[in-house]
């Protein structure tokens, strides 16, 4: 394993253990559900949207490490953007976790923790996990048109 996957997975696992923004959101304006029916992960996301801004963000969930990692490295990501930045930062991790974006050094930086998912393309079934609470956050923020799911 090289020393780029080694912290990656390092990363994955920290974020599993000790998730960040983890627990009910007292006010939340926004709310949605997300499972994985193929393996049994599932989330809550709850926001606090203030003028087109997520103020605040926090989830639940029971699953695999890879999904609760997602949705802890997620929640900071998007805290404090406007609806349309946090679907960028969608699209970029998506792309990232399918296999359609390929990070240079200088992106990986950019992109952060969520750089971390780079090798989930590798592993099919892990794609649905750590998309799932992205399309949970879609949801939320009223952006998706369909319950998330497995299903892309």
């Amino acid at each position: 394993m090289s020393d780029l996957q080694s912290l990656y997975q390092s990363i994955i696992l920290d974020h599993n253990r000790r998730p960040k923004n983890y627990g009910a959101l007292d006010g939340a304006t926004n709310r949605a559900e997300g499972r994985n029916p193929l393996c049994g992960d599932e989330v809550v996301v709850e926001l606090k949207v203030e003028d087109d801004t997520i103020a605040d963000v926090r989830f639940t969930a029971a699953g695999c490490a890879v999904s609760r990692a997602a949705a802890s490295i997620m929640t900071q990501a998007v805290k404090g953007k406007s609806r349309a930045e946090a679907e960028q930062l969608f699209e970029r991790f998506h792309d990232l976790v399918t296999g359609k974006l390929s990070l240079s050094p200088t992106e990986a930086r950019a992109m952060g923790e969520m750089a971390a998912f780079s090798g989930v393309s590798k592993f099919p079934i892990r794609v649905k996990c750590a998309s799932m609470p992205w399309h949970t956050l879609r949801k939320a923020l009223g952006e998706g048109t369909d319950v998330p799911s497995t299903h892309e």
